[in-house]
């Protein structure tokens, strides 16, 4: 492992260790772990916070995008159609690799495509203590830049006493979870363990994609005075089938739950059955040490050294795939053949976040470093030829690594001036230096061999952050602020990049963010609302073209020199009585590419032809999103009406009308029962009935344009959603 120097700095705290042996404060060093990076309600920060009551009564099974889809401005999908296996979350329009994540303040996004893939961690959401999403820029974080967003989350805190949960689901489509979680309580005054083991299955909405998931997570902790040490140990096991693909709308009229991957195709191109071994296996184990201390009232401190290995592959059979794409030679008189391949990765990402936080009256500094180092390596092999061959197999046909290192430091700090007027101030330099190289799993043809690409790049970004707050009026404030957000390309911004007319890559440029926000908030017993304006203006941003590299599946991007998001968010809640309440949010937006070129390829002269769109939408970015619920507490029951309204959306750039999502509305009902008694600590049996109206709709789609014959001709690929479906669960306590 490379430049582990870094972690050094992780020790140099342990001379701190108090001498006091009370422990009537150890609950409150857990709130020390992500204070630095986390918001309150006076920072200028628009925001959503979930508590672990909310997220355990709606955690089923269901990926964690499915738990807090109902927040402003969030859009989710699932590859399987119903939120279990691969799934997907866009905030303000802006996708998953622009979303920074963070467990306990550690890095969750993969290091080189900035993406959190939510299916290696399986039931993360039973672990999880709380959850804020921030929106916009947000506050300096750990890891990948926040372009439309940040979800910060931490794991569920350790409990004095005994005891433990049971969580039993089962619905339809064979979806199922079962997760048993126990606490030791508080063992000689200063030790505390606990253990969860979750085992989630469902065979998907989609024909054959079915997800089996495994999942632990231990933890032990030791309590002294006012320090802490605790070390997290969580990671799961996930096997999916794949459901890359996406339909026709004539595919879907047929039959909408059909699934084209792992077709077996004779050579009539009649599909005559299905691989079974066409799915994707990964395996990743995340450790965390974690040390808290509180000096005083005012200052306290936490270091988290972490270290995450992951190790995983997909299978695929491919239907006459041309042999020189794979190195191989003709296989007798036969250029092509259908095969199965296999493509591999390993990685390890390892380092340190660390921050100190200091609270007065008048007064919070919180200073923040993290220093964080990524290494993997990917290679595919073709495990078998379908033709007479005299090939050795399995066969290597690529391999290539990444390296990469990620510093960062931050200062913020909130002053109050005078009564209810604060002022926010946040700085943050970031380092980046990553190195790709190697062959990868595309051919190139002009070199007539696997592409090879080279990359060595570093960057220096300082993004700044400024805003005040003013509070009046006892429960009415307003808000301003201004940042600034950088962030360098992914590994596949590298690997797909276009080439010049003499086959040079033109590779892609870091972004930036320009982001300012306006708000008001009213918090009062009976009324929640907040009021959000903002514009994020936007210098070569990263935006999704709607196609794929139809060999690796990765979705491709471009720099746009000049784009803007800007719209308004409004979210209220109400509760007149104490047994019910109803409210909800909406996003009404724009969002704008200016002056925007689109690259079509031309089959009649084998180029790219340009075209000049003027200003156009960005895809995958709805002008309206919106929610809204009634909730009724009686005693115990629970009963919950939820809808969510998605407006059409683009799915590529050139705002061509046969390319775009329809707009859909989904509906669900949630009723639960919660039974305490002198002998049952808690009994909770709940029932949600998903897309109550049975709404036939599709959250996410892909699609090419291409000329022929001097026409425009246009190809999407959609990705339809779960009918009505029931999830039922019980949840005992003891």
């Amino acid at each position: 492992m490379k430049k582990i120097y870094f972690l050094t700095f992780l020790l140099f705290p342990f001379y701190l260790w108090a001498v006091d042996d009370s422990i009537s404060s150890y609950m409150n060093l857990e709130e020390v772990v992500v204070s630095a990076i986390r918001v309150s309600e006076k920072t200028p920060i628009s925001h959503s916070n979930i508590e672990q009551k909310e997220i355990q009564s709606n955690n089923y099974g269901q990926d964690i995008p499915y738990l807090i889809q109902n927040t402003p401005s969030v859009v989710v999908t699932s590859d399987a159609g119903n939120g279990v296996g691969y799934t997907d979350i866009r905030i303000r329009g802006v996708d998953a690799s622009r979303i920074n994540v963070t467990t306990n303040g550690v890095p969750m996004n993969d290091a080189e495509s900035h993406k959190m893939y939510w299916v290696d961690t399986p039931d993360l959401a039973s672990a999880v203590n709380s959850m804020q999403i921030q929106r916009g820029a947000g506050s300096s974080t750990n890891g990948a830049g926040a372009f439309g967003g940040s979800i910060n989350m931490t794991t569920e805190t350790l409990k004095k006493d005994f005891g433990g949960e049971v969580s039993l689901s089962y619905g339809m489509f064979n979806t199922n979870k079962e997760s048993i979680g126990i606490h030791s309580g508080l063992l000689g005054e200063h030790w505390i363990l606990s253990a969860r083991l979750s085992h989630i299955y469902s065979d998907g909405y989609i024909e054959r994609a079915s997800s089996d998931m495994k999942s632990f997570l231990a933890q032990a902790a030791y309590y002294k005075g006012k320090t802490t040490l605790k070390y997290l140990t969580f990671g799961g096991k996930e096997e999916t089938y794949n459901a890359w693909d996406g339909l026709t709308k004539d595919q879907m009229e047929e039959n909408r739950r059909y699934n084209p991957c792992g077709e077996i195709k004779d050579a009539d191109g009649k599909v005559i059955g299905f691989y079974d071994n066409q799915v994707d296996n990964y395996f990743q184990w995340n450790n965390q040490l974690i040390l808290n201390h509180v000096f005083s009232n005012s200052w306290k401190m936490n270091l988290v050294g972490h270290y995450t290995y992951g190790n995983g592959y997909y299978d695929q059979y491919k239907n006459d795939a041309d042999l020189v794409c794979y190195t191989l030679p003709m296989a007798g008189d036969k250029e092509s053949s259908n095969l199965t391949r296999k493509k591999s990765m390993y990685n390890h990402f390892f380092g340190g976040v660390g921050s100190v936080k200091y609270e007065s009256t008048r007064t919070n500094l919180a200073l923040g470093l993290a220093a964080n180092h990524y290494t993997g390596e990917h290679f595919g092999e073709v495990l078998n030829v379908f033709v007479p061959n005299n090939f050795s197999l399995p066969h290597e046909y690529y391999r290539n690594t990444g390296d990469k290192t990620d510093m960062n430091f931050f200062a913020k700090a909130t002053f109050n001036l005078f009564k209810g007027f604060d002022l926010y101030c946040d700085l943050q330099y970031r380092y980046i230096h990553h190195v790709i190289g190697g062959t990868f799993s595309s051919f190139n043809y002009a070199t007539n061999d696997m592409l090879k690409v080279e990359v060595d790049k570093r960057y220096h970004f300082f993004n700044p952050k400024a805003g005040v707050n003013y509070t009046f009026a006892k429960y009415n404030s307003l808000f301003a602020s201004f940042a600034v957000a950088q962030r360098e390309p992914t590994r596949d911004d590298f690997v797909n990049a276009r080439k010049d007319a003499e086959g040079n890559p033109l590779y892609p440029l870091p972004e930036k963010m320009y982001d300012y926000e306006l708000g008001y908030k009213l918090q009062h017993k009976y009324v929640n609302l907040g009021l959000n304006l903002y514009y994020m203006d936007y210098d070569n941003q990263l935006v999704l073209t709607g196609q794929q590299n139809m060999d690796t599946y990765d979705a491709l991007y471009e720099n746009v020199k000049d784009s803007y998001r800007r719209g308004v968010e409004l979210d209220v809640a109400v509760k007149p009585l104490d047994w019910f309440s109803f409210g909800g949010n909406v996003t009404l937006s724009q969002n704008r590419i200016k002056n925007y070129d689109e690259y079509v390829y031309n089959d009649d002269t084998w180029s790219l032809d340009t075209l000049h769109l003027g200003t156009t939408t960005i895809s995958y970015s709805p002008s309206v999103v919106a929610g809204w619920f009634l909730k009724f507490d009686v005693k115990g029951f629970e009963a919950q009406l939820v809808s969510k309204f998605v407006s059409e959306q683009y799915i590529t750039n050139s705002e061509q009308e046969d390319m775009k999502l329809d707009a859909y509305c989904v509906t669900d009902l949630k009723l639960g029962y919660l039974l305490k008694t002198s002998k049952i600590q808690g009994l909770r049996l709940g029932l949600t009935f998903n897309n109550l109206f049975n709404a036939k709709y599709c959250s996410n789609a892909y699609g090419y344009s291409g000329i022929y014959g001097g026409k425009r001709v246009n190809e999407v690929f959609y990705f339809p959603q779960a009918t009505f479906n029931v999830l039922a669960n019980v949840r005992y306590e003891f």
